[in-house]
């Protein structure tokens, strides 16, 4: 193992280490998408309507700890650098995962998900790892990258969950840790440090809290503009965690198998964006056009999986639907250029509190809606509503976006635009 820092010098070995990484780590936590609603309704004994409620709960709990610990993390990334903290958050996933899978009641899936929202600051963390490694100019295909990464994970992971789940609700959460530990053990022995002595700060308590590092962003109007449309953005694509699965189950009837293979598909989308088409779309449209084309086709496409009606429109809209995943790596490009180095793990502290926030308020209102819409006193039956809400708020997003553009015309490299 090393701890001598990840020089720009050796930034591609360094960025392939992150990667990895992520992927495993992505990996694990789709192992156990597919199988989260039936381990819920086998220790509730309740159909999966009634389910629905307890899943947003389950999410919104683990989007509480990442919003507290989110930015707290990144601080200290910060301070300590980011090796140390990518070994912490992930050896205690593996402790999470582990919990999950021995869960004999509710309570105990609680405090597996706290536990999952304290060690979720691996993506923050990887962001700002690779801004430390690698140009500004090159930094939106490396987080389209890191967007691909995640995407391996959705691939892979939701299948293979899918057909473990056919064996046991709880065979996923085993399966998961193992990868953890893998995932770990990588970390451990190949992962280097990416930030320099000299580059390190003090930890400050006042931008080590989700509204202290909110507020320190909120001074500067384009970093705020951009962040809020981040965050109005990750708030719709909330519907997908929190309830394409027992969506997929109340609306089409999918089994575990069913939903793990829908979701490999938006991976291998995900994945086929942003790995292969990325850094093209960049070239072509600049960032400010690339991040406005994934606004609109995640408005078309939410609106279309609002009224599939049969799992065939389903199939037909996800290839489409994967060309929406450019507008994030987008987004984190432009606030990273426009940050000082030694801020970039604050920037993705702040950048994550608010998408933990999204995620605190997403899967209770999506996945309120849905219940509203179909459990049996729904006043009409309509599955498709929370992806309705969802592409409403994508086309929202546009609005801030737009105005940080505006507020920083002058900043934005002229390849941005």
């Amino acid at each position: 193992m090393t701890d001598s820092p990840a020089s720009r010098k050796h930034g591609k070995n360094a960025f392939f280490f992150v990667l990895v990484t992520v992927a495993i780590d992505m990996l694990g936590f789709g192992l156990i998408v597919p199988v989260v609603p039936s381990l819920v309704q086998e220790m509730l004994h309740v159909p999966p309507e009634d389910a629905t409620i307890w899943l947003g709960m389950l999410a919104a709990t683990y989007a509480l700890m990442n919003f507290i610990f989110g930015p707290i993390v990144g601080a200290l990334s910060d301070r300590f650098g980011r090796r140390l903290v990518l070994l912490v958050s992930i050896g205690t996933l593996v402790v999470d995962f582990l919990i999950m899978g021995i869960a004999g009641s509710i309570w105990l899936l609680f405090i597996g998900r706290a536990l999952s929202g304290i060690s979720g600051a691996t993506y923050s963390t990887a962001n700002a790892y690779i801004a430390d490694v690698t140009e500004p100019e090159n930094r939106g295909k490396a987080f389209g990258m890191i967007g691909a990464a995640f995407g391996f994970g959705f691939v892979f992971g939701p299948v293979i969950g899918g057909f473990l789940g056919e064996i046991s609700p709880r065979a996923p959460f085993f399966a998961a840790a193992g990868l953890a530990a893998l995932n770990f053990c990588y970390g451990l022995f190949v992962l280097p440090e990416s930030l320099a002595p000299e580059d390190r700060r003090p930890f400050d308590i006042k931008r080590g809290n989700p509204f202290g590092a909110v507020k320190h962003f909120s001074k500067l109007p384009h970093i705020a503009w951009f962040l809020v449309a981040a965050g109005i953005f990750f708030l719709a694509h909330t519907v997908f965690p929190g309830t394409w699965s027992v969506h997929g189950e109340i609306r089409y009837d999918w089994s575990p198998k069913e939903i793990g293979f829908s979701l490999g598909l938006v991976g291998i989308g995900a994945a086929v964006v942003q790995a292969g088409l990325m850094g093209l779309i960049l070239k072509r449209l600049g960032t400010v056009r690339t991040a406005l084309l994934g606004m609109g086709v995640s408005f078309f496409t939410l609106t279309a999986f609002a009224f599939a009606g049969q799992p065939w429109m389903v199939y037909l809209i996800i290839p489409i639907s994967a060309l929406g995943g450019v507008t994030g790596p987008s987004i984190n490009s432009l606030m990273s250029t426009l940050t000082p180095r030694n801020a970039q793990g604050e920037l993705q502290g702040a950048s994550s509190s608010l998408n933990s926030l999204a995620m605190i308020i997403g899967p209770l209102t999506m996945n309120g809606v849905l219940y509203y819409f179909t459990h049996d006193g729904a006043p009409f039956r309509f599955g498709g509503a929370a992806f309705l809400m969802a592409a409403l708020l994508s086309a929202l997003a546009i609005v801030p976006f737009m105005r940080g553009v505006r507020e920083n015309r002058s900043a934005i490299p002229a390849a941005a635009e």
